[in-house]
């Protein structure tokens, strides 16, 4: 079970903080052999470790046996009424409530011309400026440009810069010891969030006075204003806390799984340039079927890019961007693999190992779009990189958007230099290299 008190935290830091990730599951499989299942203390509590398909999806499956179970921190930091603290039955609820605004197709429709027009004057700047830029930088600020614009509208004046702190140091602490210090990192999560849930109760004041003056009848509706509307089947609305909370949600999960999985798609394509080569030949083909009187990206034209889908699936496993998430045993009988694990235990359900299983990726460490032309993903519990379950990341599709429609303008449009290709890599909250990938980003003619 590790140390007293601290348990095997300590080893999990040392592994990802020093750059070698892997070497912390390792540590189990050496020692007990490849069983899939391990018990220790981590996360301030006794924990059952799952790394296989089979006991991955069981546990993300079965919502009577298991509940979410993240960390004191987690929970802390993302608010009482998100989806990683709230009851089974209300997290059905929440979900279904606000599954359209952010997910349904006249949602992601919409979205599809606010990223483009985001994204496209800022990749051209990047490539107008001449000077070497920090890709992984650069795409924070987009992917927070992108949410905020959805959840909160165009008319959104916040520091770029402020902001983007803010949600460094919250993500910083999602994992982290909860001691409330100054100069913990814990402690300056919690003031981040304090900041950030300070402007985000301002914007749903200052929503609910326009709309008591009728001022905002004749605007286009954000999420934040659907947010502010949904009424379940009993009439009854989203409380402030919970907007809020879900809001926060939102704008993390997206400023940080976005901009990681494109900065890696990137790389990726630039070092394999038969992939690139072929993705840029759909993306040409795309671009010669359209009527010549359509500008820009459609929902139905991302459809139909099936390489580029392939690329984005075999991104998300190879980046690895979300090493873990969490559930808790209900009762006291929770059978896994023929093992009890004891009521109130949680269960670590370890991604990072899922996506490099040998018994389900040959060549595993190779990038290879082409693997998800056979039929890797028919096995349940193999490709996880949004979790599982009924309680599947809620941003997904989102995610998913934004990372293709860079990647339709990057291929057609731009090149890319690495300065520092062997930049160090760092692994906490997300892996990065160290500089944030410094590139030479360029036009091509």
């Amino acid at each position: 079970m590790g140390w007293p008190l601290v348990g095997q935290m300590w080893a999990f830091f040392v592994a990802f903080k020093f750059g070698r990730p892997d070497s912390f599951l390792a540590s189990f499989i050496s020692r007990y052999g490849r069983t899939g299942i391990y018990k220790t203390f981590i996360f301030g509590g006794p924990s059952i470790i799952v790394c296989t398909p089979e006991t991955c999806k069981r546990v993300l499956t079965d919502d009577q046996l298991c509940i979410p179970g993240y960390p004191k921190a987690t929970l802390k930091l993302m608010g009482n009424r998100s989806f990683h603290g709230i009851s089974p039955a209300e997290h059905k609820r929440l979900r279904r409530l606000t599954a359209s605004p952010i997910n349904g197709l006249e949602a992601l429709t919409l979205f599809v011309g606010k990223i483009e027009n985001i994204l496209a004057p800022s990749m051209e700047k990047w490539a107008e400026s001449g000077q070497p830029v920090e890709l992984m930088t650069e795409m924070n600020k987009v992917t927070y440009t992108v949410i905020t614009n959805i959840l909160f509208g165009v008319n959104v004046d916040y520091d770029v810069q402020m902001m983007e702190r803010l949600f460094y140091d919250l993500a910083q602490g999602l994992i982290s010891i909860p001691i409330n210090l100054p100069g913990r990192t814990f402690h300056k999560a919690l003031k981040a969030r304090r900041k950030l849930v300070k402007i985000l109760q301002a914007n749903l004041d200052k929503r609910r006075r326009l709309k008591n003056k009728k001022e905002q009848a004749t605007e286009e509706k954000d999420v934040l204003d659907l947010l502010m509307e949904v009424e379940d089947e009993d009439g009854e609305r989203l409380d402030e806390e919970v907007i809020i909370d879900v809001s926060l949600m939102f704008l993390l999960a997206d400023h940080e799984t976005s901009a990681h999985a494109t900065m890696w798609a990137a790389i990726f394509l630039k070092e394999h340039p038969e992939i690139l080569q072929k993705l840029k030949k759909e993306q040409e083909e795309i671009i010669r079927r359209r009527p010549p009187t359509q500008k820009g990206l459609t929902l139905k034209e991302i459809r139909q890019m099936d390489y580029l889908s392939k690329v984005v699936d075999e991104t998300l496993r190879r980046g690895n961007i979300s090493f873990a998430v969490f559930r808790e045993a209900t009762t006291a009988d929770v059978n896994i693999n023929g093992y009890l694990v004891p009521k109130g235990w949680r269960i670590v359900v370890y991604l990072r190992e899922i996506h490099v299983d040998p018994e389900t990726y040959a060549k595993l460490e190779e990038f290879d779009p082409s693997r998800w032309e056979q039929t890797v993903k028919a096995k349940g519990g193999t490709f996880l990189p949004f979790g599982g379950g009924n309680k599947l990341c809620p941003g997904m599709d989102l995610a998913k958007l934004e990372m293709s429609i860079f990647l339709h303008r990057f291929v057609l449009h731009y090149d890319m230099e690495r300065l520092n290709p062997n930049s160090p890599m760092v692994y906490l909250p997300g892996p990065r290299p160290s500089d944030h990938c410094l590139v030479k980003f360029t036009k091509k003619h």
